[in-house]
């Protein structure tokens, strides 16, 4: 970071100002000539498709990435931030969508890796556990200070980067999609939390794919696309005028649903139970439907998902595909029978980020395009080459890394191995987390496609307009059970939450009432 190299000339309440940024990498301009301002003690939003130059311009901030044209004022200031640290002496604090977590240290260790208390020149352990205890109780979440990252779900690593960013006490807060696998309660704390922090007179800089949010929460919303700054509104501007500004086109229908004439059961779940995890799980899903899976987080859904893959061990129950019987924690098997997996960690589970888009989506047919030892290379480069232009994949080309693709981009590369696979019942966990509403629409014409051609998918999501919108059928499950089944014109907002937060047994539950839907669900 440079000394000042001049006086400065904002206001007394912008804490940072960007003028003119630019940052080309090989054969891609991230970023053109973007303006951005922060004052002190407001919500900025930045709002952009994936691949609008969003992490670009944030990871500039955080250090990670220097600009080739432009400047950076902190406080009227002019400074060039080389690293984390420098960006740490200003004040500035980043939450990445993509968690900065070590697996196999402790929650506290995580939340002051590298400022660690130390008493007679040694760690500080008692006085590291009660700073890390009260943060977490600040952001509302039940971790235990010496609890292992690696045993924590996605929404509580969430929650645990927010207290590690808060120990920085910083003056301006990136926050990446914070709220992108969180329930509405746990929004409402972290809203809590923010609004708080904006009183204090924090600055934050505030990403999310869900437009509902920034009403709620903005003060100004810039929106970038194609890596230029388009236009600077106020947070009340209507969705669907800031939809048009993120991607140049008006979206007539956020979800799109085309319900196909339903077949055969293609997936029989009976009596699917893993002790201490979930119990007594039984449900169809037909060729030509989308039966959606909602429920709190911690309800269970994902560890279904993966006990019907064979990715989990289940202790007693049966899971049949297209009447044949599939045998317990085998994920070969599943596979062979038909049966695809979408999970809810794409960057973690789905992908192998430093291979290609066309190694990636030749994965799973990796076994079938190899005889006598040999891998036929041209088949899969023209079948993935198919499928990534079907997909509408953008990409420099096939033998591009998935690691530098949108997160739209990567999801579509994650169905399209199996698409490639020919998968008959392909299970969606979470399939547009992160992802903006433009490339959003395109997945769910995708799962349009599927069900058309007679696959059947099995939707989890922790987004409740995106269940309501999207699914046949809604099951509910809540403390490990489903909780209850609602067709389509049966659910809504209301009347799957009076599911989810259930604690009877699913037989003493009255009907579904048709209720109004509630004007907000996440």
């Amino acid at each position: 970071m440079t000394a000042p190299e001049e006086q400065p000339t904002t206001g007394p309440d912008e804490l940072l100002r960007i003028e003119g940024l630019r940052k080309t990498f090989p054969g891609v301009v991230a970023l053109d000539n973007v303006d951005f301002d922060l004052r002190r003690g407001e919500v900025h939003v930045l709002l952009g498709e994936n691949g609008a130059g969003k992490s670009t311009l944030i990871k500039m901030l955080s250090g990670a990435y220097r600009p080739d044209h432009g400047r950076i004022l902190a406080e009227g200031r002019e400074v060039r931030i080389g690293g984390a640290q420098d960006a740490e002496r200003l004040g500035i604090a980043t939450i990445y969508q993509e968690f900065n977590l070590v697996p196999d240290l402790t929650v506290a260790e995580n939340i002051y890796l590298g400022r660690q208390p130390r008493r007679f020149g040694l760690v500080d352990h008692r006085r590291m556990r009660q700073g890390a205890a009260e943060l977490l109780s600040r952001v509302g979440v039940d971790v235990r200070p010496d609890a292992k990252v690696r045993e924590l779900g996605i929404a509580r690593l969430q929650m645990v980067e927010i207290a590690k960013a808060l120990s920085l006490d910083a003056r301006v807060l990136i926050m990446d999609e914070p709220t992108a696998v969180l329930t509405s309660e746990e929004v409402d704390k972290l809203f809590a939390i923010v609004r708080q922090l904006r009183e204090d007179g924090v600055g934050i800089v505030f990403i999310t794919h869900h437009l509902e949010e920034i009403a709620a929460l903005g003060d100004r919303v810039t929106v970038l696309r194609d890596g230029r700054s388009i236009d600077q509104v106020p947070a009340s501007t209507p969705e669907d005028e800031l939809v048009q500004l993120m991607v140049g086109r008006s979206i007539e229908q956020q979800y799109p649903r085309e319900r196909p004439d339903t077949g055969d059961a293609l997936l029989s779940v009976r009596g699917l139970t893993r002790d201490g995890v979930f119990h007594d799980i039984s449900f169809d899903v037909h060729a030509g439907e989308v039966v959606g899976l909602a429920g709190l987080v911690g309800a269970g859904r994902t560890e279904v998902a993966r006990a019907v893959f064979g990715a989990d061990p289940y202790d007693a129950g049966t899971v049949d595909v297209r009447g044949e019987r599939l045998p317990r924690h085998d994920v070969p098997a599943a596979m062979n029978a038909g049966i695809g997996l979408v999970p809810e960690d794409r960057k973690g589970q789905g992908l192998v980020l430093d291979a290609s888009v066309q190694e990636n989506l030749g994965l799973v047919t990796l076994r079938s395009a190899t005889r006598s030892g040999l891998v036929d290379l041209k088949g899969q480069r023209t079948a993935a080459a198919r499928i990534a232009k079907q997909l509408g994949v953008r990409m420099s080309g096939i033998g591009q890394h998935v690691r530098t693709l949108s997160g739209g981009n990567q999801q579509k590369v994650v169905i399209g191995k199996w698409l490639l696979a020919d998968t008959r019942v392909l299970i969606l966990d979470e399939p547009t987390r992160g992802i903006d509403v433009g490339a959003k629409v395109e997945i769910y014409q995708l799962i349009n496609e599927l069900t058309a051609s007679g696959h059947a998918v099995l939707m989890i999501s922790s987004d409740l307009p995106e269940v309501l919108g999207m699914s046949d059928r809604v099951l509910v499950m809540a403390q490990g059970r489903i909780a209850g089944e609602l067709p389509a014109e049966e659910a809504t907002q209301d009347a799957v939450m009076a599911l989810a937060v259930s604690t009877r047994p699913p037989h003493e539950h009255p009907a579904p009432k048709n209720e109004e839907e509630s004007p907000r669900g996440h």
